[in-house]
């Protein structure tokens, strides 16, 4: 039985006929940049997952940069965030002028370990960029006291995180800025790239909205230095197509993780922790294992999809070799590139599917 990674032709193929009628209204009252169809997104993304403000933008890099610009992030100025995850993630640190300070991860949920946040602030710390990696939030309680405790700026990068709560509340209003990302492989996916910005501060909504249309709140008047991160039409009609089915894909990505959860009996296989504090919704299932690259090979002998997510942590990539943090620097995130694999996990996937799977990784 084959079990691609992902698929995304199968959600895409079952929403073809309202996509299209979606983007055909769109082409034919020329809505191409922001407009009626990123406004009801907008509205819609808030009432469906529980935001008070919220602005499409062109990628989930745009709104990290536009956080970190809020901010007041500048050279000289450290940011704490995590080694293992997308590099997006640092990029706005360094869009400003700010130096990206890394900090470890937990081994059990692949998030940004409290007390090394801690231990990383300096007198010149001036912000946290917390990532909810693979859908699982991150322990914002604590976080968010070392931030009160030396005044820091929190932005939550949510890009895998899309409806995932953290004690109640959703993720990215708890913080000072919230970040989305609508990369087609994302739980919730556009036809192109797409992000969005959130916040419980109307301050920095509002800046916010400035920044993302040219820094200019009326025509051909810029009060403050912006940029172009607007959210097309297009994007905002195909991902309004697309909310209505959130909330029940994300109920079957958590169906699949637990039958992984409860099948995969590999020994010295270490399966994803579920902390108390709020559950994930399951953008990768993440698993590590000491022969990782070996069960790999085997996985993809009885057809079964896997990937590697991430291979390499953003301390050792090359572009940050000028911040001199070489090989052991932070071993929990160098110990997760080395053994992690990500297994498939996507709506369309059938128990069958997800068994056969269980079955292959029970059998190494």
């Amino acid at each position: 039985m084959k079990v691609p990674f992902l698929d995304l032709s199968l959600q895409h193929r079952a929403l073809r006929e309202p996509a299209l009628a979606a983007l055909a209204a769109t082409y034919d009252a020329t809505r191409f940049c922001l407009g009626k169809d990123v406004e009801d997104f907008e509205k819609n993304f808030g009432v469906t997952l529980g935001y008070p403000r919220v602005l499409g933008m062109n990628s989930g890099t745009a709104p990290l940069h536009v956080a970190c610009m809020i901010a007041g992030f500048g050279p000289g100025d450290e940011v704490v965030t995590a080694p293992f995850t997308f590099i997006s993630s640092a990029w706005g640190i360094n869009y400003v002028g700010a130096t990206p300070v890394f900090a470890d991860i937990e081994e059990g949920t692949f998030n940004l370990d409290p007390a090394r946040v801690a231990a990383a602030i300096t007198p010149r710390t001036k912000g946290i960029i917390v990532v909810h990696l693979f859908g699982q939030p991150a322990r914002m309680d604590e976080i968010m006291a070392i931030a009160r405790r030396h005044q820091l700026f929190v932005i939550e990068d949510c890009a895998q995180a899309v409806g995932a709560k953290y004690r109640g509340a959703p993720v990215g209003i708890i913080g000072d800025a919230g970040t989305f990302s609508f990369y087609p492989t994302k739980n919730l996916g556009g036809c192109g790239e797409g992000g969005a910005f959130v916040s419980r501060r109307e301050d920095v909504q509002t800046k916010a909205r400035h920044i993302r249309v040219h820094g200019s709140d009326r025509r051909y008047y810029h009060d403050i230095v912006g940029g172009n991160f607007r959210m097309d039409g297009f994007q905002g009609a195909l991902l309004n197509v697309k909310l209505p089915h959130l909330a029940r894909w994300t109920a079957r990505r958590q169906e699949i993780a637990r039958r992984y959860l409860g099948g995969i009996k590999l020994a010295d296989v270490r399966l994803p922790e579920q902390p108390a504090y709020g559950p994930s919704v399951f953008h990768q299932f993440t698993i590590r294992h000491p022969r990782r690259d070996t069960l790999r090979e085997h996985l993809a002998k009885h057809e079964v999809g896997t990937d590697l997510i991430y291979p390499v942590p953003l301390h050792l990539q090359k572009c940050y070799a000028p911040l001199d943090r070489g090989a052991g620097s932070f071993p929990g995130a160098e110990q997760a590139a080395a053994t992690c694999v990500s297994l498939p996990i996507f709506p369309e996937l059938t128990d069958a599917q997800v068994d056969h799977v269980i079955a292959t990784i029970n059998t190494f």
